[in-house]
């Protein structure tokens, strides 16, 4: 049995939230969430990995956007301004914030879109050690299992246990193998990982 250890702590910023495993992750706060701005931030340097599902998902609601949501927005606008005074017309003034909203998230999307590198698992060879795009299910030294599907960061969801790969957990977890006992450094603690299986997509 390998003993892998991973130093450094994670760091405590506004919009971490606590996931099952009581180790953090990146989360939007509330506003991010309103207005669709999630802008995780990818290591200087770093390429933007993400999953064949993640940007398929990226690329819809980016067509979505250009194709129905703003150019229904547009014609609210266009229809609102024709009504008098724009200072006291709600639905200019709604209409007009959400088209800025919209415009700074389809920029983000196409940038993002542009930088991704999509990283299929359903062709990982090595499926007793631990890449991108794994579920990994693993014990705490009290016996708790979790499960973590480390996958891009713009596919973050804790409710699934779908955790960036930058994320404290993806890091200690990488490249580690079936029973390997992995060390990371929590805010709360030193915390032991010890994995249990590994999981990829099915590849028939």
């Amino acid at each position: 049995m390998r003993v892998l250890a991973v130093r450094g702590k994670a760091r405590l910023e506004k919009g971490f939230k606590m996931n099952a495993a009581g180790l953090r992750e990146l989360h939007p706060t509330d506003e991010q969430n309103e207005v669709g701005l999630e802008q995780f931030q990818i290591p200087v340097g770093a390429k933007n990995y993400i999953t064949p599902a993640g940007y398929r998902k990226l690329k819809t609601e980016l067509l979505d956007l250009l194709d129905h949501e703003r150019p229904d927005v547009v014609r609210t606008v266009a229809w609102a301004a024709a009504n008098g005074d724009r200072s006291e017309n709600a639905d200019y003034i709604y209409g007009k914030r959400r088209l800025r909203a919209i415009d700074k998230r389809i920029r983000f999307l196409t940038q993002r879109l542009d930088q991704a590198q999509i990283v299929d698992s359903r062709c990982q060879e090595n499926l007793d050690q631990v890449f991108f795009g794994a579920m990994v299910t693993y014990a705490l030294e009290d016996g708790a299992e979790h499960s973590v599907t480390i996958v891009g960061v713009d596919e973050i969801n804790l409710e699934q246990g779908y955790v960036s790969w930058v994320a404290p957990i993806a890091r200690a977890l990488l490249k580690a193998k079936l029973g390997d006992l992995v060390t990371l450094q929590t805010p709360t603690g030193t915390v032991q990982i010890e994995v249990l299986k590994i999981q990829y997509p099915d590849q028939s």
